[in-house]
């Protein structure tokens, strides 16, 4: 009996001892999986955190600019990490507390963060490319930059010849021969007065006088010195006069800059990207055809011009359409042999009036030159009025006639035409454009959206305050045994 009582008893301890290590694994798992969980609740309250404050995006930047930014001064201009932090945490309490888990939240933060403005304006400015990306489809984005290049190339060569004209120095060669030929004018009469003298004689007839051709030079010469506006402005237009102090706007103040984050912002400057940027500034922003009623009324004449109110920014517009409509008017007429044959034979006339014969090829030049200066007031004229005036012209595109140059002003709106098959006004503008300088662009491009933004009623609105991406940390104590650090990011995209 004894030795089967010792029997019965080895069996059960040695099942005890294989019960209490199932046991022990067993609550090691329990134990293992409540901590898995309780790190997912956390993550998850990091997450609901996030996406949360996040979706306070801007809603004013949303629907009129279709741009993704969180005002992180939460209404008080500048930013205010403190609340930022405050707000994730509020969204993070209550995920925590679901469940029968135990967590604690001890601390949070933020280990860095990136601004709308951040990098001279890149953050903006890759926004934009990826939204009109989106919008266009890669079919509309070749469209746009076939348009684009093939427009540019012809602007560019019309720069080129506008200013090869103006250095060739028509107008002040003729006014040097001009005033070589009435001095020697004067002094062959003088010569003539004292040669009478000395014979004796004394003549009672006048001295015979060539008779003069019309010479339009000199009114064009006077019409070149008016104000550009008064030119090419039509009638019954009212020009606004709103200012901005540049001192307060985005490219005129010191900017708050953003955290660095592990995924650093990289330099775009792809001609796509900057035909993108354009094409969405001429979809957002106001110009002369169609105003803002915010800030300033011509905001693209202000990301050309780059001054602090209106009329001095139509005036630098106006000033290059002119000076490259001149140059494509006078690479027109040189190529016209039926006009240059008009323009010789009113150079020979006018040289032979003013008894200087040799001189009719430096008046045919300026003449020519005054004449291209002519059809482009007209030019612009048609575009400021809403008409449009092809890149190259034809003799059938012509508007004004070598004979009716000196009555340019009288028939300022008689005289100019619309051309169906041109470019407009908008189109013009966006081509001048393409050169500046993409930081001018941008950062011009952010102050007019910021001031629009502050003349809606947000006085305290920044964009260096827009927050597009965060990165936070969190610290947890979970069931009061272990404690749990996570670490997210989140950003627009």
């Amino acid at each position: 009996m004894k030795y089967c009582g010792k029997e019965r008893g080895s069996i059960t301890l040695f099942l005890a001892l294989i019960l209490s290590l199932l046991l022990s694994l067993v609550c090691t798992s329990i134990e293992s999986v409540r901590m898995a969980s309780a790190r997912t609740q956390i993550l998850n309250s990091m997450d609901i955190g996030l996406y949360s404050v996040f979706g306070q995006y801007d809603r004013k930047l949303l629907e009129e600019y279709d741009l993704f930014a969180l005002d992180g001064s939460m209404g008080g201009g500048q930013l205010n990490l403190a609340k930022i932090c405050d707000n994730l945490e509020s969204y993070m309490k209550p995920v925590l507390k679901q469940n029968s888990q135990k967590l604690e939240l001890h601390q949070s933060g933020l280990t860095g963060y990136r601004l709308l403005t951040d990098e001279c304006g890149e953050v903006f400015y890759q926004q934009i490319v990826q939204y009109m990306q989106e919008t266009l489809g890669s079919q509309g984005v070749q469209l746009l930059l076939n348009k684009m290049s093939d427009r540019e190339r012809k602007t560019e060569e019309a720069d080129l010849k506008a200013k090869q004209a103006e250095t060739g120095g028509s107008i002040d060669r003729y006014d040097s021969e001009m005033n070589q030929a009435s001095q020697k004018s004067r002094q062959a009469a003088q010569e003539a007065e004292n040669r009478q003298q000395q014979e004796g004689q004394i003549s009672t007839q006048p001295a015979p006088t060539q008779p003069q051709a019309d010479n339009p030079i000199s009114i064009i010469k006077r019409i070149m010195k008016m104000g550009i506006l008064e030119l090419v402005l039509p009638p019954g237009r009212e020009i606004s006069t709103r200012t901005v102090s540049k001192d307060t706007m985005v490219s005129g103040r010191q900017l708050q800059q953003g955290m660095e984050m592990p995924d650093g912002v990289t330099a775009d400057s792809s001609y796509t990207s900057g035909v993108l940027f354009q094409q969405y500034l001429m979809n957002h922003l106001g110009n002369y055809t169609d105003p803002s009623k915010e800030s300033l009324a011509y905001q693209m004449e202000y990301v050309f011009g780059g001054r602090d109110n209106d009329i001095d920014n139509l005036k630098s517009v106006a000033s290059k359409l002119l000076f490259i409509r001149e140059g494509v008017n006078f690479a027109c007429l040189m190529a016209d042999n039926v006009k240059r044959t008009e323009a010789q034979a009113l150079a020979a006339a006018i040289a032979s009036g003013f008894l200087v014969p040799p001189a009719a090829v430096v008046i045919e030049s300026a003449l020519l030159l005054c004449w291209a200066f002519a059809e482009s007031v007209l030019d612009v004229r048609e575009l400021f009025a809403g008409g449009k005036i092809p890149l190259v012209k034809t003799s059938a595109d012509w508007q004004i006639s070598l004979s009716n140059l000196s009555s340019l002003m009288e028939g300022l709106d008689s005289m100019r035409k619309n051309n169906d098959h041109g470019l407009s006004y908008e189109d013009y503008l966006q081509v001048l454009i393409l050169p500046v300088s993409k930081e001018k662009k941008v950062m011009r491009a952010m102050d007019m959206i910021e001031d629009a933004i502050r003349k809606k009623g947000r006085a305290n609105f920044y964009m260096d305050s827009c927050v597009v991406a965060l990165e936070a940390f969190a610290e947890v104590k979970a069931n009061r045994k272990k404690e749990f650090q996570v670490i997210r990011q989140y950003c627009y995209e």
